[in-house]
């Protein structure tokens, strides 16, 4: 018995004002609230420590905020030559004097006695060089994409390739919105992390977008006129969508271990990888299904009611 299909190409307008929903609401919010830099984009020291046993990040900070005098935040790391470490992250420019870095030291010690507490590094960006990291990050993000389009635009050239290109490239910069959404959203600062989220979706998003427009090749192979690109888009979509959904459902069951684990361990390195990863994989599906074919077909027929005026314009 062969089920019915749905008509996902139908339910293009409910997923093309939702999606332009979250990424308003996502612009807003950075607007509004601003985007937190991480010492690596935007300069200043990061002080590393070893420990051992269990230890509280806010009782870490409260105590090196005593010592410092200044705002600063504590990230918890794991697994430092087999020990457990965290980091001090402060927007000084210049580094600690080395008396104020004893005296944290000392402090930190006497404070965690039980932890044996023991200084690792203490490394210090200037702004021109996190300047330099971020614009060489956008550099590659960008060089990612254009690479992209290109494949998508070669590869399948018998369902216009170009426009399958351009199509697959906006629900990519659908899903790396939806993931700084999530970094903006949650105050996470952007950081390599976040290069490696987006290269992540990348190519785990544009997999998904080129199972389907090779169903849709073979499809418009088969089955030539008799379809019109809504159906044939659609046919696609429901032929693709099991081997679709378990692919999603267990990659999405395996990052949500890690951010399980990373949130029972404390340690936000892992947190701030796994979760946008997370949600920008989920996008991805979406975009793939929702964003991409429907997009596509509405391309696709509006250069068609374009030709007639042209040819038009050619005969005069």
């Amino acid at each position: 018995m062969k089920l019915k299909e749905f008509n996902f190409i139908g339910a293009r307008k409910i997923a093309l004002s939702i999606s332009a929903a979250l990424i308003a609401i996502i612009l807003i919010f950075a607007l509004i609230f601003g985007v937190r830099l991480s010492v690596q984009f935007s300069g200043g020291t990061i002080i590393t420590y070893t420990y051992e046993g269990e230890i509280d990040a806010d009782s870490i900070q409260t105590e090196a905020q005593e010592v410092i005098g200044q705002n600063l935040s504590v990230n918890m790391k794991a697994g430092i030559n087999g020990l457990d470490s965290f980091e001090i992250v402060l927007d000084e420019k210049e580094g600690l004097v080395s008396d104020v870095q004893a005296e944290l030291d000392t402090a930190l010690s006497e404070k965690f006695s039980e932890n044996n507490v023991t200084f690792l590094s203490n490394s210090t960006v200037s702004p021109s060089i996190g300047s330099e990291f971020f614009i060489k990050s956008l550099v590659a993000i960008g060089f990612a994409a254009v690479l992209i389009v290109i494949y998508v635009a070669f590869r399948f050239k018998k369902i216009s390739g170009w426009s399958a290109g351009m199509m697959a490239l906006v629900a990519l910069l659908h899903d790396v919105l939806i993931a700084f959404g999530v970094f903006v959203i949650f105050r996470i600062p952007l950081d390599f992390n976040f290069v490696a989220v987006v290269l992540t979706i990348l190519g785990y998003s544009i997999n998904d977008t080129i199972i389907i427009y090779d169903r849709m090749r073979e499809n418009q192979r088969l089955y030539g006129s008799s379809m019109t690109r809504e159906q044939l888009a659609n046919r696609s979509i429901n032929e693709t969508f099991s081997r679709t959904l378990n692919t999603t459902i267990t990659t999405i069951l395996a990052i949500a271990m890690i951010c399980i684990v990373a949130v029972v361990c404390n340690v936000e390195s892992i947190l701030s990888f796994s979760f946008p990863l997370l949600v920008g994989m989920l996008s991805g599906t979406y975009s793939t299904i929702f964003i991409v074919c429907p997009l596509w077909c509405m391309w696709q027929n509006h250069k068609d009611k374009k030709r007639p005026k042209q040819y038009a314009a050619k005969r005069r």
